[in-house]
């Protein structure tokens, strides 16, 4: 089985040597296309040397002063003939060749129309010293005769179609694209116009895809219809393929292990099959396969033949993978690779063990994207089956999820792969479908917000940290999320001291209470996270019910460790004191709320992290997990040790213990 890298670069080896050989086209057909050859000036631009500005042409030595003008020299209109000697000047439009003997212009604005003379001559008074060569193009300047304007390889665009034009070139040589034969197979296919379905039977949507995605690559393409699952059927429908004079032949299903899966014996029989797995999801079972055309008639060529898996997204995704970069190839670029960003995930993914995955998500820019940096926020697109084209609904990128079998949390750095334009979509109005993105953490994982948040400091975590923002702002998307994200990195810089900590869930619900409380459930006892930070909804306004919702869900109180936070909140402001937060323990997670501002996040923190490793063990059942300073009870213990602790609990100093036994 090989690896996506590998895969491809069979795809890329093959491509090389295939595809129609570089045509000429008309001007107007080029556009998007791939030169195939040099382009040079025959002439220089602009040919004459040109006014840049509306003014006077005049000689720079005459400075300034009343003279006549003896010409009008516009665009269009050359003045032959005319020689601007000096004590005289002549007008010019932008654009317009400058008469013989004026070495510089004079914009209209530093000028001064006088009355006409005597003989009805026009005058202009020149109110600003002009220095040689001002606002004047001289001969060449754009373009040079004979200099390189665009270079083999590179794509003709609006601007390129201009260059062309401007330098006279009606007909370019360039690379064709390619043309793309299309089928689907199986028995259980019908075609989409299809009222209703028979027991069985699906509607054939591969192919109405594979189409349009083939078209919005500009590819010229052939539609063969549904292949049933026979020998006869598929031969006829590849003989088809390779008689309309296809560059690439596509095809959907039938290349799994079952004994109605024929396309692999099929390519096997015509042509040299490259590959038949790949170690990704989806896609694994794709195929891909070189035909040599045996046409007699016709100059033989090479046709590439992919074997696309039946699931929808697998298909969608090898196309995009596999098929885009051989017809970039094919069709003259010279990297033809999909283009690749980094992006911080927005919520917490788990990694397949075993198989590169790439996950459909969509991407977009940010000012802030948690780290105060601009950068890429990628969000899932949902629930990732192979089955559900909803998962490609809307996506732009495919993130490149690694097979380490780990949470990469909320923050992560991570590929996207560009597979459409990236579109600015408001954070609350992402288009993502209708089950959450964090469905990857497991099956009952609630929906995750869409701020991203600092790296994590490792994979690998022992414990595990879910972060709760309280906002009914945040929440409406009428204001951004400050505290969440200065809360991971907080934790993400404090991993070792909290025994490896990583951030493995972040969310943003309203000032409500069953909201707060479901998510505290849900984390608590289905996700089996060790520590819940809630932030903000602490203070006394009425929609300020945090502290309500934990109560409620909490079996333990911990009032120690809000005690050390309004003691350190206290150094800072009075208002402190105004804070109702809460601690306390459901199951084995301890939930702690806190304050809603980004900075008291911080100072709170570091005030509960001398305890909060000790305080996690022990919630976990560690019966051996004690105080540094702790000595056991049942134990014998000299004097001294007993007198150290006496004077330790009435304030005489020393070590002692708060365990209970």
């Amino acid at each position: 089985m090989l690896q996506v890298e590998e895969a491809l670069a069979a795809v890329l080896s093959t491509a090389a040597s295939a595809g129609a050989a570089p045509r000429d086209v008309p001007l107007h057909e080029a556009l998007g296309l791939v030169l195939a050859e040099d382009v040079r000036a025959p002439d220089p631009l602009p040919p004459f040397r040109a006014s840049i500005k509306d003014g006077y042409a005049v000689v720079a030595s005459d400075g300034p002063g009343e003279y006549p003008v003896i010409t009008e020299s516009r665009a269009g209109n050359d003045a032959v003939g005319v020689v601007v000697a000096p004590g005289t000047v002549a007008y010019v439009t932008t654009g317009g060749p400058i008469p013989d003997g004026a070495d510089a212009v004079v914009q209209v604005e530093d000028t001064e129309k006088m009355p006409a003379g005597a003989d009805g001559s026009k005058r202009v008074r020149i109110l600003a010293r002009a220095t040689e060569g001002q606002d004047i193009r001289n001969v060449g300047c754009d373009i040079e005769k004979d200099s390189l304007v665009l270079k083999s390889g590179e794509h003709i665009g609006p601007a390129e179609i201009g260059l062309l034009a401007t330098v006279g070139v009606t007909t370019v040589k360039v690379y064709p694209r390619p043309t793309i034969a299309v089928f689907s197979t199986g028995d259980e296919l019908v075609q989409p116009a299809t009222a209703t379905l028979s027991r069985g039977q699906i509607r054939d949507s591969n192919r109405a895809m594979l189409l349009a995605a083939a078209v919005q690559q500009k590819c010229k393409v052939v539609d063969l219809g549904i292949a049933e699952d026979t020998e006869e059927s598929l031969k006829e429908h590849m003989d088809a393929a390779l008689s309309s004079g296809a560059d690439i032949i596509l095809t959907s299903g039938g290349v799994s292990m079952g004994d109605r899966d024929l396309v692999k014996p099929c390519l096997a029989k015509m042509g040299k099959i490259h590959f038949e797995k790949i170690r990704m999801k989806p896609g694994k079972p794709l195929t891909f396969a070189e035909i040599v055309t045996q046409d007699t008639s016709k100059p033989s060529k090479t046709v590439l033949a992919f074997g696309l898996p039946g699931n929808p997204v697998s298909c969608m995704v090898c196309f995009n993978l596999f098929v885009v970069p051989a017809i970039r190839l094919l069709s003259g670029w010279s990297n033809p690779h999909l283009q690749r960003v980094h992006a911080r995930l927005s919520h917490p993914l788990r990694s397949d063990p075993h198989r590169t995955e790439f996950h459909r998500a969509v991407i977009r820019w940010v000012l802030d994207d948690g780290s105060g940096r601009p950068g890429y926020v990628a969000e899932s697109t949902g629930h990732q089956a192979s089955s559900r084209l909803l998962s490609m609904k809307s996506a732009n990128a495919l993130l490149e999820v690694l097979s380490t079998g780990q949470i990469l949390a909320a923050g992560t750095s991570i590929q996207a792969i560009l597979i459409a334009d990236i579109i600015s979509y408001p954070s609350d109005k992402l288009p993502t479908a209708s089950d959450p993105p964090s469905s990857h953490l497991g099956p009952s994982s609630k929906r995750i917000s869409s701020y991203v948040p600092q790296p994590v400091a490792s994979q690998n975590a022992e414990v595990k940290v879910a972060i709760l923002t309280v906002s009914d702002t945040v929440s409406s998307g009428a204001g951004p999320d400050r505290s969440g994200p200065r809360a991971v990195s907080v934790v993400n810089s404090s991993s070792e001291k909290l025994g490896g900590a990583t951030v493995v869930a972040t969310a943003v619900v309203p000032d409500e209470v069953d909201k707060i409380k479901g998510i505290l459930v849900q984390w608590s006892d289905i996700d089996h996270v060790n520590l819940i930070l809630t932030l903000g909804g602490t203070g006394f306004t009425k929609r300020d019910v945090t502290p309500e919702a934990t109560k409620s869900v909490i079996e333990k109180e911990a009032p120690g460790l809000t005690f050390v936070m309004l003691q350190e909140s206290l150094k800072i402001t009075p208002f402190a004191m105004l804070s109702r937060a809460t601690a306390g323990i459901r199951g084995s997670t301890l939930i702690i709320n806190m304050p809603g501002n980004p900075n008291a996040v911080a100072e709170c923190m570091e005030a509960l992290l001398p305890a909060l490793k000790h305080a996690l063990k022990q919630i976990k059942g560690d019966k051996r997990e004690k105080h540094p300073l702790h000595t056991p009870h049942a134990a014998a213990a000299p004097v001294d040790q007993w007198e150290r602790s006496f004077r330790a609990a009435s304030g005489g100093g020393g070590g002692g213990c708060s365990c209970e036994p």
